[in-house]
């Protein structure tokens, strides 16, 4: 008996929890190409770091993928799958310069990790090929979406409550609004350089 009264009281309450959290979606307009949309900074909240080791590969001379989002904390590593030698550095994250930081110089098959303790945007260079660019989003909260083609976005099991939300993409000037979810929230953007 005491195992079904279990069941029910952990049942109702992922059926409660279910009830107090949505998915904002909306569309950013203005600019060709992705953007990411992220729920900013929660006062009193933290957020476990993810386990998970997103890669960033070095491949045809380019960053891939070119953009990419992640949750402030997260450990992402750096591969290079060129048959030269690849270096990855970038300037500052979020407009600190005091956190920019250079990994060095590796051949071919070489990975090197990085955890990225600040959020913000880190634009990603290379010393050995000056052309080759890339960035990475750092969310401060683990609610985030990367744009479709068409604009579109889904940020998936917000918590019920009212928050920032901000859009940012490359050449654009980052905006963001206030957003409120019930059971759900909408919010879209126009963007301009």
């Amino acid at each position: 008996m005491k195992d079904k009264a279990f069941v029910l009281v952990v049942l109702a309450a992922s059926l409660c929890s279910a009830a107090w959290a949505g998915d904002i979606e909306g569309k950013v307009t203005g600019m060709k190409g992705k953007s990411v949309v992220y729920v900013d900074t929660i006062a009193g909240k933290t957020f476990p770091a993810p386990k998970d080791h997103p890669v960033i590969d070095q491949k045809g001379l380019m960053f891939s993928p070119h953009i990419m989002a992640v949750q402030q904390g997260t450990t992402v590593d750096f591969l290079n799958s060129d048959t030269v030698a690849h270096n990855v550095f970038w300037t500052a994250v979020g407009g600190d310069k005091k956190a920019g930081h250079n990994l060095g110089t590796w051949p071919k098959g070489e990975k090197r990790p990085f955890t990225f303790d600040k959020s913000g945007a880190v634009p990603l260079l290379c010393n050995v090929h000056p052309d080759m660019a890339g960035y990475l989003i750092v969310s401060p909260t683990p609610y985030f979406a990367e744009t479709d083609d068409s604009g579109s976005y889904k940020i998936k099991d917000v918590p019920d409550g009212s928050y920032t939300l901000v859009v940012w993409h490359e050449g654009a000037k980052n905006q963001s609004k206030p957003v409120t979810v019930a059971g759900g929230g909408k919010a879209d953007f126009t963007l301009t350089k």
